[in-house]
């Protein structure tokens, strides 16, 4: 088995660290629609940051919060709906046409 120097143990770290972690994200975060599914289906988060849902399914869905935060038109394929989430909070949605289609988006200070 080889040995590993300093540097690239040091090296190995570090990709561990930078590895992006799956639904956690910033500004300008896509969740994208296919297969009647939200990807990701969970969100985190900083307020101020943007969230855009976009469609690649072939039949048209709607981005509905279940606190009426939010809600689109619906969205033919291709289309995008986006909403700025200010405040902390948990924010559940889901399809207005496909009430089974659910996710939510954790917004952490």
């Amino acid at each position: 088995m080889p040995i590993l120097s300093r540097r690239s143990v040091a090296i190995l770290a570090l990709g561990a660290v930078l590895r992006p972690t799956l639904g956690r994200a910033q500004d300008g975060t896509i969740v994208e629609i296919d297969n009647f599914v939200f990807t990701p289906a969970e969100l985190t988060i900083k307020p101020g940051a943007t969230v855009t849902w976009k469609n690649d399914d072939d039949i048209p869905h709607t981005i509905v919060a279940k606190g009426r935060q939010f809600r689109s038109k619906a969205l033919d394929t291709g289309d995008a709906f986006s909403f700025t989430f200010a405040e902390p909070g948990r924010f559940d949605y889901f399809c207005g046409l496909h009430p089974h289609m659910v996710g939510s988006i954790l917004v952490v200070a």
